[in-house]
């Protein structure tokens, strides 16, 4: 097949560079003639482009310029060619990029080894490759982090097939991993999310990690003595805790237990405020994940102490603890759960609603959301006792909630005003908090009123207040078919309708 004209005007430019002693205006005019062509026509000429002149310039490196120009210009062919092809007739030169001191072009050889592990045919290409796998290896270790990223992404994807893991995790590319881990702090983490990543696929890749020994060096530095060690680590172990399987292989390891036995301990350790947030986290983590209750009551050091940072005095671990209410709270069983503490929660709700009023900006809209988690009910949550115990949460967090958060919507902080609407969202499909808002004189006009919304964010978190008010089967009666219709106009129009105005001129009129 004859390629199209476009094509046949790149490729003469991509012939001519390999002939030019200066080639920057051809690589500047293949670079826009390529630019202009669809991936589709470079895919429809074929895979046998001469590239070999463009991998010898990056290679040589004359000049930034010329290097940068060559990493746009290979990675549009190669991204069209088949990954098969591309390590069969290019494996030599992409071995080559890996020790190139320019980033960029570490970056784009990276990204192609990541395209040819997908392949089911390609892949045992470069698993019979030890060297490139190597030196990709080397590269978690690189300065520029963009590098080491593409590197893991890569090396994650070769785990993804059973013989990848075998490679990778089992003989000479697992010293190599160890290797690279020595190097610094920085880099055994980096590893150590790779591993983790990797675990998190299946209960096979978790196996050949916890064979590797990679896993239990990091738990054994999660429990460790070393506070800052402990504060970096425990978000990876929160990663692999994402999985059921994960999950099991923690518990089973006491992992959990000592978790929640490092947090008792937090109480005397002075050093507790740099590590204990992600702990919390941790068992956050696991409440979205598994039974709120079963945790809770498992765990009650967990529930103690989040109510204790949240009733503390340092921001930070106030952050956190009403954070992780609110994610305690957002279903039924958390709700039951925070409802057992009884008047303590109750207190606690006051000093979230207080803090939603007058704390830093960043620490006010965390407040908000986590208001707005704990008050939302779903249509069919929505017994008499749970409606109940919503209104009564919502009656706690002020003397007159309702015009608290009506305040705060109407300041001129998109953050704010967006995070008082969606707890009006939250509440909008309970009927008493329906009863509330037509009994507060100007709410529903405010509501309708589409010229306070200044911004995209505010327009749609408005609309979404508006669906679930009129999407409820007790807003008309509450609010009278007046109100009603005007609801549903809304939701007819969407979040940006702009009303036309009318400009007639009127005969005589100045």
């Amino acid at each position: 097949m004859a390629a199209p004209p476009g094509v046949e005007a790149a490729l003469q430019l991509l012939g001519r560079i390999s002939r030019t002693e200066e080639p920057f205006e051809e690589l500047r005019a293949l670079k826009v003639a390529l630019q202009a062509l669809p991936p589709a026509a470079l895919r429809e000429r074929g895979p046998d482009f001469p590239l070999a002149g463009l991998f010898a310039l990056m290679g040589r490196g004359d000049s930034s310029e010329q290097i940068s120009l060559c990493v746009v210009i290979l990675e549009r062919f190669l991204q069209v060619i088949d990954p098969l092809y591309v390590i069969q007739h290019f494996g030599e030169e992409l071995q080559k990029g890996l020790f190139h001191p320019d980033d960029a072009v570490k970056i784009l050889t990276i990204s192609q080894v990541g395209r040819i592990v997908e392949d089911p045919d390609a892949v045992r290409e470069i698993l019979n490759t030890p060297e490139l796998l190597r030196q990709v290896i080397y590269c978690i270790a690189a300065e520029k982090i963009a590098v080491a990223k593409e590197a893991i992404k890569a090396l994650s994807r070769v785990a993804e097939a059973p013989e990848g893991l075998e490679v990778l995790l089992v003989g000479n590319l697992l010293v190599d991993l160890k290797k690279v881990m020595a190097k610094s702090d920085i880099v055994r983490y980096r590893v150590y999310e790779l591993v983790i990543g990797i675990s998190s696929v299946s209960a096979d890749s978790l196996n050949y990690c916890v064979n590797s020994g990679l896993i239990s060096e990091l738990i054994a530095e999660l429990t460790g003595n070393d506070v800052l060690v402990r504060a970096t680590c425990i978000e990876t172990v929160t990663a692999l805790a994402h999985t059921h399987h994960g999950r099991q292989y923690l518990a089973q390891q006491g992992v959990i237990d000592k978790i929640s036995n490092i947090i008792i301990g937090a109480d005397t350790d002075p050093f507790s405020g740099f590590y204990l947030p992600g702990f919390v986290k941790f068992f956050g983590n696991l409440v979205i994940v598994d039974s709120p209750q079963q945790i809770c009551e498992r765990y009650p050091a967990f529930v103690e102490k989040v109510f204790g940072m949240a009733e503390g005095q340092d921001p930070t671990l106030f952050g956190v603890g009403v954070d992780t209410l609110g994610i305690l709270g957002s279903n039924l069983e958390g709700k039951l759960v925070l409802q057992k503490k009884g008047s303590r929660f109750l207190s606690l709700l006051n000093r979230i609603g207080h803090q939603a009023k007058n704390a830093p900006t960043e620490l006010r809209i965390r407040c908000l959301d986590a208001i707005s988690s704990l008050l939302y009910l779903p249509p069919d949550q929505q017994t008499e006792d749970l409606l109940v115990l919503t209104e009564s949460w919502f009656s706690s967090l002020a003397s007159h909630p309702l015009e608290l958060f009506r305040s705060i919507s109407t300041q001129p902080f998109p953050d704010l005003h967006c995070g008082a609407l969606r707890v009006f969202t939250a509440i909008a499909n309970q009927p008493w908090a329906q009863r509330l808002m037509i009994a507060s004189p100007g709410f529903v006009e405010y509501v309708v009123d589409r010229s306070v919304e200044p911004d995209k964010a505010s327009k749609e978190a408005k609309y979404e207040l508006v669906k679930a008010l009129a999407g409820s089967k007790t807003v008309a009666e509450i609010f009278g078919n007046q109100h009603y219709l005007r609801l549903r106009a809304y939701l007819r129009e969407g979040p940006y309708y702009v009303k036309a105005v009318s400009t007639t001129a009127v005969e005589g009129a100045e």
